[in-house]
């Protein structure tokens, strides 16, 4: 195959890959304006599904316990997380090794294991299953996100800025939030924006460690699904889906400008 062949059915396989991923989704968005309630039939446009949704107490109170569920859980776990990647940093080779092993196994298990075990965890403490145990069911397996996208950023870090700055009379915290922070914040706000969005989706460890006040928007719908899910979870997960979008646009364009900045910098330099 030559070389413009090549490229045409390398375009092709990533269309294909992309419609496969956002086809469902744009579905998803169209059939919020939908007027009819069947999934089948287009019957008109209209608004309705969104000006009902925020009249929808059930729906509304699970959307608030799922956004408070995830910022916190993601803010609590991105500060244990970046913790835990500079002590995992500063260990020997061997226990570095070890530790990131055990770092990977939660991220490679299945989820219902983790939800399964957390619930019978809280049982066996006679925790009463409530909105503090999902925090802290989602602050577990965010933790290990957050390491995984810290250490790469304190890789690529040039060991010798932090005892710099140290020789030139900084103190240990002023180093770090001098020297090192700005370094890994990139990684940091990487992994915060993957502990929120996996927290945000998050259905398996939910499930089985909520209680009867605090329901989450994942196990909302799926207790919808034995009837049948109303329109209106359409027009929610088509404002989520936009709203991630922009976020994560914003992320991108911050970080190209910031590279942007930084090759400037190193040019003039």
């Amino acid at each position: 195959m030559t070389k413009k062949q090549n490229r045409i059915v390398s375009n092709l396989y990533i269309f294909i890959i992309m419609a496969f991923l956002y086809v469902p989704i744009l579905v998803m968005i169209i059939y919020s304006f939908n007027n009819s309630k069947s999934r089948g039939a287009w019957s008109g446009f209209t608004w309705k599904w969104y000006s009902d949704l925020f009249q929808n107490d059930a729906i509304m109170t699970a959307l608030t316990t799922t956004l408070i569920v995830a910022v916190v859980s993601s803010l609590i776990a991105t500060v244990l997380g970046t913790a835990a990647a500079i002590g995992i940093h500063a260990m020997k080779k061997r226990s570095r090794t070890v530790i990131m092993n055990f770092t990977y196994l939660p991220v490679m298990s299945p989820e219902i294991i983790m939800g399964v075990s957390l619930m019978l965890l809280f049982v066996l403490f006679q925790v009463k299953f409530s909105l503090l145990t999902i925090i802290a069911a989602h602050i577990t397996f965010n933790v290990p996100y957050i390491i995984l996208s810290v250490m790469p950023k304190l890789r690529q870090m040039d060991v010798h800025l932090y005892e710099a700055a140290m020789d030139l009379g900084c103190t240990p915290l002023q180093a770090f939030l001098k020297v090192m922070l700005p370094e890994i914040m990139p990684g940091i706000i990487t992994g915060c924006l993957i502990a929120f969005t996996f927290s945000l989706d998050d259905f398996n460890v939910s499930y089985f460690v909520s209680g009867e006040r605090a329901q989450t928007l994942p196990v909302l719908i799926y207790s919808m699904t034995r009837k049948r899910v109303s329109p209106e979870i359409n027009a929610l997960s088509a404002i989520i889906f936009v709203v991630v979008l922009a976020v994560l646009i914003i992320v991108n364009v911050n970080d190209v400008r910031r590279e942007k900045k930084q090759q400037r910098g190193g040019r003039h330099a």
